[in-house]
């Protein structure tokens, strides 16, 4: 890979970053203003580890097996958009107090809301898949180049996540004095990222 074409990517992977904030950045939005951005850092680890799996499944050529089963991606995104709303519903009518540190199960912990908010958008396989093969250069070994290619969208989409996290977690300090409001913020920022699940359609054009 040449240094032009690596620097092509990056730029291509900044103006898609540059849109609006999607699922995933909601979620960590959502968790850091309800349990601040120290403990809300697992949801970006749940987050990067769904995307290195849908990476390595568009590596191995599985995108146009999964892409030609409609049926598959639509069971993937609404049990992942169940999960949101649960989530939200919980939090939203939930009467305990988020500054008061409680204890939450494992199907409730950031990083596991951080995974499966990932890993519910099957767009993301798709846009792996689509993505890399415009930056590969094929003289040379296409290993070491898919691996600069995803760690490089890892480190960037981790250091935006948690850009959006500690802005979050200062509003948190804010809104100190009311833990019933950021549990009804908290809640109302996952519907968000479920309504945004909801909103994308299954065809292989963007994430």
């Amino acid at each position: 890979m040449t240094a032009e074409l690596y620097l092509a990517y990056l730029a291509t992977i900044a103006v898609f970053f540059a849109s609006p904030p999607g699922p995933s950045q909601a979620l960590m939005i959502s968790n850091s203003l309800r349990l601040g951005l120290r403990r809300a850092l697992p949801t970006i680890g749940g987050d990067l580890s769904a995307n290195a799996i849908q990476m390595t499944l568009a590596g191995f050529g599985l995108t146009a097996v999964i892409a030609g089963s409609g049926l598959l991606l639509g069971i993937v995104k609404w049990a992942g958009i169940a999960y949101l709303v649960y989530i939200a519903v919980r939090t939203w009518v939930s009467r305990v107090d988020p500054l008061a540190h409680a204890p939450q199960g494992r199907l409730s912990s950031p990083a596991a809301q951080g995974f499966v908010t990932s890993m519910a958008n099957p767009k993301a396989i798709l846009f792996f898949g689509a993505l890399f093969p415009q930056f590969i250069d094929p003289g040379s070994p296409i290993a070491p180049q898919l691996l600069i290619l995803g760690a490089t969208y890892l480190v960037v989409d981790g250091i935006l996540l948690l850009a959006w996290g500690a802005a979050a977690g200062g509003m948190r300090q804010w809104l100190a004095t009311s833990g019933r409001l950021i549990n009804r913020l908290s809640g109302g920022m996952m519907l968000l990222a479920a309504a945004m699940l909801a909103g994308r359609s299954v065809e292989p054009t963007s994430r």
